[in-house]
């Protein structure tokens, strides 16, 4: 299944048409390349980034980094990692060892340069690869939203609003 520009409209309202354009070509992309592609598993997606991006206002965490900083389980060991490897993308990928393993597998240069993640491209492909990473499509199927969310953010910090956009994302793609 493929969205276009009417759908992720409504899907996430709170976006303007200028970042409905910006990301509908690189979520397009992204949903095909990881495999997120029934409406269930798209409406899953949708509603995540859709929290996680402030209706794709934000691809870099708004808070300076400091409480990753010395984080191990992160991979951050260097001072300044903190910061510098904040979260970025449509899912906020954080920390060193997530940079490490996005510029392996997608090929991109973002330890050196994390700014990069910052692009609609690069928002997108990195949300879809920690997608993928942490293997949600399978929690999708079932609509396991629980599961996708402490997933990706470690708990249920703004459940409620991500099962808000998950009503609306089924709703708008006939779920």
């Amino acid at each position: 299944m493929k969205i276009d520009e009417t759908k992720l409209r409504q899907m996430i309202p709170g976006a303007t048409d200028d970042q409905i354009k910006k990301f509908i070509e690189p979520l397009t992309e992204c949903l095909e390349r990881f495999q997120i592609d029934s409406p269930i598993r798209i409406a899953c997606f949708i509603a995540q980034i859709t929290h996680e991006s402030g209706s794709l206002k934000y691809v870099r965490e708004l808070a300076c980094g400091k409480a990753y900083e010395g984080r191990t389980d992160l991979g951050n060991t260097q001072p300044g990692d903190g910061d510098r490897f904040k979260g970025r993308g449509l899912i906020q990928v954080t920390g060193r060892d997530n940079y490490t393993a996005l510029k392996r597998d997608l090929k991109i240069n973002c330890v050196d340069e994390p700014d990069l993640l910052e692009r609609p491209y690069w928002a997108a492909m990195t949300a879809g690869w920690f997608w993928n990473l942490k293997g949600l499509n399978r929690y999708a199927d079932i609509g396991d939203m629980r599961a996708i969310t402490r997933r990706i953010n470690g708990g249920l910090t703004g459940f409620d609003d991500r099962m808000n956009h998950f009503r609306r994302c089924k709703f708008v793609l006939e779920v």
